[in-house]
């Protein structure tokens, strides 16, 4: 037998370190060639390191939330000493030759798969751990002088959370029901709840790590580092969504219309007279670039945390395209599949909670970034119209300026120039 030395490879240029975000082996478990080992996390992309031989771990590199330098040993395996010293050959050839793809993965050249020697010792299929035997249920714990009472088994387990004793429960009939449980707490004065209802438990400390420890830290630092104002202005959406309702009802092979994609289209029409809007701000050098193309970042929610995904170039898509768009890239950012150039590099942020949000918000900006648009809630609200009460879908816009760059007068005129094109589809889609 021999140890195999399995090191962090290069996965993505000018990256000196990859933080463990996952383990999925541990020391003394048997794997598989190809077998997944850990998920290392880069700037906001996360990469699967998978094992290149089949043995047993025997050594890991350290913790959840531990730095790891780039060709230092992630791993150390036990194998055989011929698919050792055969792996070990294939790395030294591969770390002068791979190529680095966009989600960070490492991928031989043509010419090293053509030659990469086939090995002689197959893995070991993983034997399925065997089915737990199918334990009785329990029967349902009742009071000593509830045990001749007659009551369906969802009665006594009602009558067990709220601490009842069937026994001083009195029947319509021959049978306690559920009625009954109800009279006798009302009799009770509402002293009987239900047990668990208001249960402590033990204090569980998680350790910060990945996406949620990168987004701590920027959310930090643009807290700190940038003075933030909002401007806060409702909009009538009520053409807009009866207009976004009938395209979708004729859309064809086209993907379903949310109503984001209209408001990146009124942003981005707007944004050509307010270019101070979409830039970045470098307070260190102290110089402000101002971008001719509106690459906007799209804040997803996923499991690990928010994630913003760029379409650039969005002034020059329709709203079917950007549609499309918005429906690729949140699926990638949510299936940990996009890449670093789709993460990277929004010049502004429009940011939704679709029905979940609120009234209205305070959005953060994700600097280098000088302004970010939070979307709230459509509420229908009692409106006068011309002498009449009329009903009328509203809907908040927010938007959070950065104030060494933005004026209030810019954000306030951004907001009122995006108004009559959210508030006359004609016009917008024009």
């Amino acid at each position: 037998m021999a140890k195999f030395e399995f090191k962090l490879p290069d996965i993505g240029e000018g990256i000196a370190e990859a933080e463990i975000v996952a383990w999925h082996v541990k020391v003394g478990d048997e794997v598989a060639e190809d077998q997944q080992l850990a998920d290392m996390m880069t700037d906001k992309a996360t990469v699967e390191m998978e094992s290149p031989v089949a043995g047993k771990v025997v050594q890991l590199a350290g913790e959840v939330g531990d730095m790891v330098p780039i060709g230092s040993v992630l791993a150390v395996i036990e194998t055989s000493a011929a698919v050792a010293e055969d792996r070990s050959t294939e790395t030294a050839a591969e770390s002068k030759s791979e190529r680095p793809l966009g989600d960070g993965a490492v991928q031989p050249t043509k010419a090293q798969e053509e030659e990469m020697p086939v090995t002689a010792v197959e893995p070991a299929p993983a034997k399925p751990a065997p089915a737990p035997a199918p334990q009785p249920r329990p029967e349902p714990e009742v009071a000593a002088g509830a045990a001749h009472v007659l009551a369906s088994p969802a009665v006594r387990a009602r009558a067990r959370d709220l601490g009842i004793d069937l026994g001083q429960v009195k029947a319509r009939d021959s049978r306690i029901r559920h009625s009954d449980l109800d009279s006798y707490i009302l009799h009770q004065g509402g002293s009987v709840s239900a047990r668990g209802a208001g249960s402590s438990r033990p204090d569980e400390t998680i350790k910060v790590v990945g996406l949620r420890r990168k987004i701590a830290e920027n959310m930090a630092e643009a807290n700190r580092r940038i003075p933030h104002f909002t401007l806060v202005e409702e909009f009538d959406v009520t053409a807009l969504e009866e207009t976004r309702a009938m395209m979708n009802r004729d859309r064809g092979d086209n993907p379903k219309l949310t109503l984001l994609p209209f408001l990146v289209t009124a942003m981005c029409r707007a944004l050509a007279d307010y270019p101070m809007l979409n830039a970045s701000f470098d307070d260190e050098a102290m110089t402000v670039t101002r971008h001719g193309s509106v690459d906007m970042g799209i804040a997803t929610q996923t499991q690990n945390g928010l994630m913003v995904p760029v379409i650039r170039g969005a002034q020059g898509l329709t709203v079917w395209q950007l549609a499309s768009e918005i429906g690729r890239l949140s699926d990638a950012a949510r299936n940990n599949k996009a890449s670093r150039e789709e993460l990277t590099g929004p010049s502004i942020t429009i940011s939704s909670l679709g029905p979940m949000g609120g009234i209205t918000s305070t959005p953060v900006i994700n600097p280098p970034q000088v302004a970010i648009i939070a979307v709230n809630k459509i509420e229908e609200k009692l409106v006068p119209i011309d002498g009449e009460i009329e009903i009328r879908k509203r809907m908040n816009l927010s938007l959070s300026c950065d104030h060494r760059v933005v004026d209030g007068w810019d954000a306030a005129n951004f907001l009122a120039d995006m108004k009559p094109l959210i508030e006359n589809p004609l016009r917008l889609l024009s």
